[in-house]
């Protein structure tokens, strides 16, 4: 089991603690939040109120008034990438931050506290694809899964898996297991037995404009029908819908370049990927 039961939280709904090193939230640094705010409320029906302000404005999307994900504007000094960004939970973010230099990782913002809601750190592997690190308080994370809208995995997309799943393995205790075959460079990480996320080594097929970088799945009742709603609303498609072992699958772009991929899915929901 990989959650633990939480509190209530604003809406009378309970939440679950998620374990350490399950993908908790994700949140997207933007230069145009307001527009942006349009292109995702319009594609997944979010709205929003306003969150933390640590890093600048910032707000949480919500889907019948319950939390899925974050918004914020890129502040000037901050040299982030335009990329949605999950953070995985952790009962002490300043050790899992240590940990994370320790392993050839770094640490680019806090650790800092995020008002009330909890503490926080975004950092990079030592590939160079961020993440972030999330000790809740208030805000236990991600509320709501598995409905349309909602985020239903996190992949990392790198040169190589080995090495880079032993970083993430030691900085947050996964289990590693080997599901690559046929030549396919690929790690699944696992809590307590349930798979949580995915490492695949891409070698030279890594897009140069990109590097390594996570790629945030949301679900979605039609893949074709939403990639269409995308480029009507300012993104583009990026690679069409195909077929997988996990439903209809596409990889889009929202309007200032964020990368997320839109599944309708055939399978379980999220954890069960």
């Amino acid at each position: 089991m990989t959650e633990a039961r939480g509190s209530a939280g604003p809406h009378g709904a309970t939440h679950a603690r998620h374990a350490p090193g399950t993908p908790c939230w994700v949140s997207l640094m933007v230069h145009a939040p307001d527009a942006t705010q349009e292109f995702y409320g319009a594609l997944f029906g979010w709205e929003f109120q306003p969150g933390p302000r640590q890093l600048g404005p910032y707000v949480r999307a919500l889907l019948d008034g319950r939390e899925v994900a974050g918004i914020g504007q890129l502040p000037p000094d901050l040299h982030l990438p335009v990329a949605w960004t999950p953070y995985l939970a952790s009962r002490d973010v300043d050790a899992t931050a240590e940990t994370v230099r320790l392993c050839g990782g770094t640490v680019g913002v806090g650790p800092l506290d995020a008002g009330e809601a909890g503490r926080m750190a975004i950092c990079s592997d030592p590939a160079g694809a961020v993440f972030g690190i999330w000790q809740a308080a208030a805000h236990l994370g991600r509320a709501v899964s598995g409905v349309s809208g909602t985020p239903a995995w996190n992949e990392l997309r790198t040169f190589e898996s080995e090495n880079i799943a032993k970083f993430y393995a030691t900085v947050f205790g996964y289990e590693e297991e080997m599901t690559g075959g046929d030549g396919v460079d690929h790690v699944t990480l696992r809590v307590d037995g349930r798979p949580v996320a995915d490492v695949h080594g891409l070698g030279s097929a890594l897009p140069r404009d990109r590097g390594p970088h996570w790629l945030t799945y949301f679900t979605v009742p039609d893949t074709d029908a939403a990639v269409d709603r995308v480029v009507a609303l300012g993104g583009r498609s990026l690679i069409a819908s195909h077929e997988t072992e996990h439903g209809r699958v596409a990889t889009v772009a929202d309007p200032e370049g964020a990368r997320f991929a839109l599944v309708s899915k055939s399978g379980p929901a999220n954890g069960a990927w």
